[in-house]
């Protein structure tokens, strides 16, 4: 970190803490070149992500689009909000830490119905029903089977 004042390529840190809520840290440095002080802020820098759809466009990630299709898999059936909740924080997770800024949405879908299918059977039928846009009942059925099997 360069000193503001006389450009010096090194300071010590004299104080640190959080501050924004916990979304940064502050810190009081000291110039070793011409000790005076000044303050610099360290946040995480946020990668916004994308996702491409199969049909080429893409889009930015949106969190709530992906707790709204959870939520709609498991309507009527008895999963706590605090569940749905853990899902879709760990499916973000999961991809925030995979490093790649563009997703494909078929990787998205697959671990939603790989959560889906850990949470709750019948929540994992509905979204793969639509995700997997099966051609017959016939489909369907084969995919409930591999649900009894496992």
């Amino acid at each position: 970190m360069h000193c503001p004042f006389c450009n010096f390529f090194d300071s010590k840190v004299v104080n640190s803490r959080s501050s924004e809520e916990g979304n940064a840290i502050r810190r009081r440095r000291e110039c070793l070149g011409c000790q005076k002080r000044f303050t610099t802020f360290e946040r995480i820098e946020e990668i916004p992500l994308v996702i491409k759809k199969r049909d080429g466009h893409k889009e930015n990630f949106d969190r709530q689009k992906l707790l709204n299709s959870v939520l709609k898999a498991c309507e009527k059936r008895s999963i706590t909000g605090e569940k749905i909740e853990a899902l879709a924080l760990q499916i973000e997770r999961e991809l925030y830490n995979c490093l790649e800024q563009e997703i494909p949405s078929q990787i998205l879908g697959e671990k939603i119905l790989a959560g889906l299918r850990e949470l709750d059977e019948l929540a994992y039928l509905r979204f793969a029903s639509v995700y997997r846009h099966y051609k017959d009942a016939t489909s369907l059925v084969k995919e409930a089977e591999s649900l009894l099997i496992k």
